[in-house]
């Protein structure tokens, strides 16, 4: 204020001053004294008047400063709309990732329709169900955390998060809830072991691969072991055992030219075999490799610019090498090891020799020649082997007796028939 006020009053000295003489050497006198005096009250006066209107200046700035603050980041921010249960059924959908949510749905039941031991419609529905929320819980969490990554991809653009469809704490109370929901559903509707692998799905997928996809190629093989455990849990919500114990170890099951029929194990003998999930597991961790490098060639250059270290983008030679060596494992991880724990009957090994022959043809080819082509075909090889593969696994496997079911129940009837004849 001093600035302001010094001014004011050496104008207003002036022009006492001007009114009443003073010698500089002598004092002044009394009467100059009172009349400096009674103009103080003015002068305070004009200092507040000034002061008032610098004041309401200042506060009409700071009042515009404001307003314009506000509307910025108001208009920074896209309207709420209005959440209709279709549009947030919608947007869930979404979060959960439907297409993956459903893979990993499918690939849980092929453990259950593999494992000889018999289950329950209740448990059927548990597992698929809460299979699907621990995917469903994984995916979000994912999504949640790369919302800034997503934004810079094309193919991800349109993702619930980016285009800001719901909140960031909207959408973690969904994956909390079905966080939440997923493994509580397998723990009291399944077992303790289905439910454990369920959370440690969400754990691995959440917190690992998502994390590692900025800081290390290894994100891939994480990932793949993520997509080789639901089979698994499958294979245990019928009963059926991951690991050998003192009663029941690692059993081969030889060709029947090699061996005896009494030496076929029982139901419950293959099911405590370990080598069975583990075929299961090998089948679908190496196939994730085929699959997702295929697809991570075809878009790189979003990987690049998102800042993800993929093998598609610091080693294009080594990411199709990776994808032909896992093509490769996949023929003695299914066409031998399937039949030789007794999943299947060795038929298998013949069969599947064909979409063996054809994924390994487009693996080398795509190693060798690299390019979009090639990578695109490895992909669209990829899409259709794993259902092919397991719809084989399933028309093969042991003691399923599809001639029975080919009949139309003729067998039943001249069994019907024979019982009700009289002798």
């Amino acid at each position: 204020m001093r600035g302001a006020v010094s001014p004011l009053c050496g104008l207003r000295l002036q022009e006492l001053r001007s009114q009443h003489p003073q010698s500089s050497k002598t004092p002044p006198d009394p009467p100059s004294l009172l009349l400096r005096r009674s103009q103080v009250g003015q002068v305070l006066r004009l200092l507040l008047r000034q002061s008032q209107v610098v004041a309401g200046v200042q506060g009409s700035i700071c009042l515009s400063h404001f307003t314009s603050t506000i509307t910025i980041r108001t208009r920074s921010f896209r309207e709420a709309q209005v959440l209709t249960p279709r549009r947030l059924a919608k947007i869930y959908w979404q979060l959960s990732k439907s297409s993956l949510t459903v893979l990993v749905a499918l690939t849980a039941m092929s453990g259950v329709a593999l494992c000889p031991l018999p289950t329950t419609v209740p448990v059927l529905l548990s597992t698929a169900l809460g299979t699907a929320f621990c995917s469903a819980s994984a995916n979000a969490f994912n999504q949640i955390q790369e919302v800034p990554y997503d934004a810079q991809m094309a193919r991800t653009r349109n993702r619930p998060l980016v285009r800001r469809a719901i909140s960031p704490l909207h959408a973690t109370g969904f994956a909390v809830a079905t966080g939440i929901a997923g493994p509580a559903l397998l723990w009291t509707m399944v077992n303790p072991t289905t439910a454990l692998l369920g959370a440690a799905n969400i754990a691995l997928y959440a917190g690992a691969y998502t994390y590692l996809k900025r800081k290390s190629t290894v994100n891939t093989w994480i990932g793949s072991v993520v997509g080789g455990i639901p089979p698994l849990m499958g294979w245990t919500a019928c009963g059926g055992s991951l690991l050998p114990s003192s009663s029941q170890s690692f059993e081969l099951v030889l060709p029947s030219f090699m061996t005896s029929l009494s030496s076929i194990p029982t139901d419950l003998a293959l099911a405590d075999n370990p080598l069975a999930p583990l075929a299961l597991f090998l089948l679908l961790y190496s196939w994730q490799f085929p699959h997702f490098n295929g697809l991570s060639y075809l878009v790189r250059e979003s990987y690049a610019q998102a800042g993800y270290r993929m093998l598609c983008v610091l080693d294009p030679h080594k990411n199709a090498t990776v994808a032909l060596r896992h093509a490769l494992l996949l023929v003695p991880a299914t066409s031998i090891l399937m039949p030789l724990s007794g999943l299947t009957t060795w038929a298998f090994a013949l069969t599947s020799l064909v979409p063996h022959a054809i994924c390994v043809e487009a693996a080398y080819r795509f190693w060798k020649h690299g390019g979009e082509k090639q990578a695109r075909k490895v992909f669209q090889h990829s899409l259709w082997y794993l259902p092919v593969l397991l719809g084989l696994m399933m028309f093969h496997k042991r003691g399923m007796d599809w001639g029975s079911w080919l009949s139309f129940g003729s067998d039943s009837t001249e069994e019907g028939e024979a019982t009700t004849t009289p002798a």
